[in-house]
């Protein structure tokens, strides 16, 4: 039951980001929010989370409002329906490298601040991201990195493994987001911004047709979002592996790592330096299936904790108060939440 519902959360950062653009142009956000089904509350608890399905509302009411899908970031809009259109350039491409090379044309033409370019060296492909010498906010290097390796993804069907992401900004005090999304070698304070991946992707064949746009186009942007996320390193296996038991159930730390088949100390050397722990991947997990049991109605808050691990509710609170920085009731104040 519980890993049907777990759809992973997005940091209250990475949402006040994405509020920014709104806020810069005077407008009112309490509707954007209230679509998107996030409390105000949330916004004044720095550890706060949101749903996966909530951050891709927000996405959604950011473009109708602003009518720009790059939510108010550039110096030029994005207009509503230039993803679609970008989408249509690059569905009869014969290769992702042409695909690749379309888009980046595309997005050239489209913004101001920023542009991509392809560097190829050996076994080696790069995206170059150019800021005319001004460094931008992380957001605007994400977005714009969402934007290109989803549809890319989309176009071939499978995730499309990045090995190196450099950013030119400072990392920000929470990237998880962006180690999730993107892959688990990320260096901040770069003088370049950049990504790296397996040159060979650029010769896979376009996997989709006209036919099955329409489809894409609905679900987006939570497809961008969600679907594509970094799926290769120890973290996303072992969120894998503990999503199919209870929480009641889960291994203790020696226990995972020989059914992994490594020692415990190269079980804990790895997670470090994807800047993890087996307890916090624990706790973060419980947390991310928490907030989106609390959007099912049906379900008290003492059902949620039992069905996340907590034998007394009052211990759960206590926990989810910890992780978020809110009691549980937050996720429950918001009358646009069914």
């Amino acid at each position: 039951m519980i890993q049907a519902q777990y759809k992973g959360t997005t940091s209250i950062g990475l949402v006040h980001e994405a509020l920014s653009g709104a806020i810069r142009r005077g407008l009112d956000v309490q509707p954007i929010l209230q679509f998107a089904r996030i409390d105000p509350e949330l916004l004044n608890a720095p550890q706060a989370r949101v749903e996966a399905s909530a951050f891709s509302r927000l996405w959604i009411a950011l473009s109708d409002q602003l009518d720009d899908e790059f939510f108010g970031i550039d110096s030029h809009p994005m207009r509503r329906g230039s993803f679609q259109l970008m989408c249509h350039a690059v569905i009869g491409c014969r290769s992702l490298e042409q695909a690749l090379q379309r888009i980046l044309t595309f997005l050239r033409s489209i913004l101001d601040d920023i542009y991509g370019t392809l560097e190829i060296e050996g076994d080696d492909a790069r995206i170059v991201i150019h800021d005319h010498g001004i460094e931008r906010r992380l957001y605007a290097y994400g977005t714009w990195l969402i934007l290109v390796h989803g549809l890319l993804c989309w176009l071939a069907n499978r995730r499309i493994a990045l090995q190196e992401v450099r950013f030119r900004p400072a990392r920000p005090e929470d990237d998880s987001d962006y180690r999730m999304r993107f892959c688990a070698d990320i260096e901040y304070g770069s003088a370049t911004t950049w990504v790296r991946f397996d040159r060979s992707f650029l010769d896979l064949r376009i996997a989709q047709n006209s036919s099955h746009l329409s489809a894409f186009l609905r679900e987006a942007p939570a497809n961008l979002l969600v679907k594509y996320r970094n799926d290769e390193s120890l973290s996303a296996l072992i969120r894998h592996r503990l999503r199919e038991q209870s929480p009641d159930d889960w291994p203790e730390l020696d226990a995972i790592a020989k059914d992994l088949r490594i020692s415990s100390s190269t079980f804990q050397r790895r997670l470090q330096a994807e800047g993890a722990s087996y307890q916090r991947l624990k706790d973060d997990l419980r947390r991310d299936m928490a907030i989106n049991l609390l959007s099912q109605a049906e379900l008290s808050v003492s059902d949620v904790a039992a069905l996340t691990g907590f034998q007394e509710t009052s211990a759960f609170h206590r926990a989810f108060k910890k992780w978020t920085g809110v009691s549980p009731g937050v996720y429950r104040s918001n009358p646009a939440v069914s």
